[in-house]
């Protein structure tokens, strides 16, 4: 509402209003989520226009032996699909791709959207002050030679493909376990729908 009010009013007293909102807004998310105000202030004070979602994409791609491909974030050293941030200027479609060659070396393209979750359900993004849909996509290599390579865009630390039994410590707020066994279900069986939550 405060983001809202900052976009579109005109009025110094509404500004002036819509900024204390902002600033009520970052204490109660600071009670929330453990994060002081004052740094919770500046993100929210870095939106700017109408507030929307974020669009978080990834890319699942399998190997012959059914394993999927992950990488591993140099932030919190866990595993997670590739992907990240859309950008505001690609389709969805060629920012997972583009993803996908960034962190873990791959040239690959997007077979279907497989789900689409809002991250707030379903990888605890409760407290974040903004809602993030997670675009999943399956994705299949163009170069079947090619080998995974991590930190071509120096985010990631590692790259290779996971047996689903036998997965290592995931990054959950980027992708869980649920997740990937979903991507599988959709590997195996093309005709599945997309999954909506």
């Amino acid at each position: 509402m405060a983001q809202n009010g900052l976009n579109y009013a005109t009025d110094r007293y509404d500004l002036a209003r819509y900024e204390r909102l902002r600033t009520a807004a970052a204490e109660v998310l600071a009670m929330l989520g453990g994060d002081g105000a004052d740094e919770i202030h500046s993100v929210l004070a870095a939106e700017v226009g109408h507030a929307t979602p974020k669009v978080d994409v990834r890319g699942a791609l399998f190997d012959n032996a059914g394993r999927v491909l992950l990488v591993r974030e140099k932030r919190d050293g866990l595993w997670t699909l590739p992907g990240g941030w859309a950008d505001a200027i690609d389709p969805p479609s060629r920012a997972v791709e583009r993803e996908v060659a960034e962190e873990a070396g791959l040239t690959v393209r997007v077979s279907r959207l497989a789900a689409v979750h809002d991250g707030s359900r379903q990888n605890g993004h409760g407290a974040s002050p903004f809602h993030i849909y997670k675009l999943f996509f399956l994705v299949e290599r163009i170069d079947p030679d090619q080998q995974p390579v991590a930190g071509l865009d120096e985010e990631t630390t590692g790259a290779d493909f996971f047996a689903l039994d036998a997965l290592p410590e995931l990054s959950t707020r980027r992708t869980n376990a649920d997740q990937l066994r979903l991507m599988w279900r959709h590997h195996r069986d093309p005709a599945l729908p997309t999954s909506l939550d």
